[in-house]
């Protein structure tokens, strides 16, 4: 078991010894948090402060009352995210997660992302995932502009618009936003667009198969979206097969 967290607590560097505990349960070990902490405690572990970037290699009507969440599409939220790359260019994340599953829906990523960007990936995720009742959001332009009211309006979206300068009425996604930076942005170097998107899609699929998440019981947020009692569609084209946790005994 010592073994185990160890190279748990190596993989998944910024996991603490709850979520490493998660993690064990969730691969099918019946293991009790105690003695995951004594074995924590005891190899000297501990979740960095901060940690160095590294680099990769590569081979060639708008409500400001919060909305209690209830079911499944009942209310998405979404958010946009700045970094940069290696060459200090700037880009975006347009992030997407169901308030009620904890699912991340999708990370869209760009240079510059504008409304018609948005409405794109909503619209992907509309003819996969169906239409949500409300959608959460700040009163950014690419938001709350006309042309977005309209369009969501005419599908029966409803929109809803956290009081300006108050991101904690938006706490699902600013929360999602931590931990993407946390996890992963903190400590990655991106030297293309390219790059960028291909591991932000791959940190994803893990957030949502793989990442125990405390607030639904140290489970990853993809088999709770299967089991919902209004479960969406599965994605059109899209991959079947599940990511699994390799331990080695």
């Amino acid at each position: 078991m010592t073994q185990l967290v160890v190279q748990l607590a190596s993989q998944y560097g910024r996991y603490g010894y709850p979520r490493i505990t998660g993690l064990i349960r969730n691969a099918g070990r019946i293991v009790n948090h105690k003695r995951v902490e004594r074995i924590w405690r005891r190899e000297g572990l501990k979740v960095p402060q901060k940690q160095p970037k590294r680099g990769r290699l590569w081979l060639n009507d708008g409500s400001c009352v919060r909305l209690r969440v209830e079911y499944p599409r009942h209310v998405w939220s979404y958010d946009f995210v700045s970094d940069r790359t290696h060459d200090g260019r700037a880009y975006r994340t347009l992030n997407i997660i169901d308030e009620y599953t904890r699912e991340c829906l999708a990370i869209r990523v760009g240079r510059s992302l504008k409304t018609e960007d948005v409405q794109a990936c909503l619209t992907e995720l509309f003819c996969t995932r169906g239409v949500p009742v409300h959608i959460r959001s700040d009163n950014g332009s690419e938001f709350a502009n006309r042309a977005m009211r309209t369009w969501l309006a005419e599908l029966g979206v409803k929109m809803l618009f956290i009081e300006p300068g108050s991101p904690w009425e938006n706490g699902y996604i600013e929360s999602f936003n931590g931990k993407l930076r946390d996890e992963l942005l903190n400590g990655e170097i991106f030297y293309t667009l390219e790059e960028a998107k291909t591991i932000l899609e791959q940190w994803r699929i893990q957030y949502n198969t793989v990442r125990p998440h405390s607030s639904i019981g140290y489970r990853s947020p993809a088999p709770q979206a299967v089991a919902a009692p209004l479960p969406v569609p599965p994605l059109i084209g899209a991959n079947t097969s599940t990511t699994t946790l390799q331990l080695d005994q």
